[in-house]
């Protein structure tokens, strides 16, 4: 009886040392970093283009898509809200952007100021 009893401790004992061995194994592999991620290639002026009328992200560019992006900026020409853009709405726009990039007053636009005035 006390063999089976020292063969049993025996066994757990060397079980357990198993188990010790086996977590400091996988304690030392998660000390080791990952090696860091492929950087991403940067998107041409076009791609970004693409990707800023592809608003479902579908890789298609719909003509409700293209023209939604213009909306704002319609909306913000069309004073009276009829959803119909006049000469003299286009010509009131155009004359207050004029306006605002010739700051000297001297009726003539270089291209630094008109540059600087328009949005991007």
């Amino acid at each position: 009886m006390q063999r089976v009893l020292i063969g049993g401790v025996a066994a757990l004992l060397m079980v357990l040392a198993g188990l010790l061995l086996w977590q400091t194994a996988a304690n030392q592999e998660s000390v080791i970093p990952a090696p860091a991620p492929p950087e991403a290639p940067k998107a041409s002026r076009e791609e970004v283009r693409f990707n800023h009328y592809d608003r479902n992200r579908d890789e298609l560019v719909s003509r409700l898509e293209m023209m939604g992006s213009r909306t704002k900026a319609f909306k913000a020409l069309d004073t009276d809200g009829n959803n119909l853009l006049t000469f003299e709405e286009w010509a009131a726009a155009t004359g207050q952007h004029f306006a605002g990039a010739d700051r000297n007053k001297d009726q003539l636009l270089t291209r630094r100021s008109l540059l600087k005035r328009v949005p991007s």
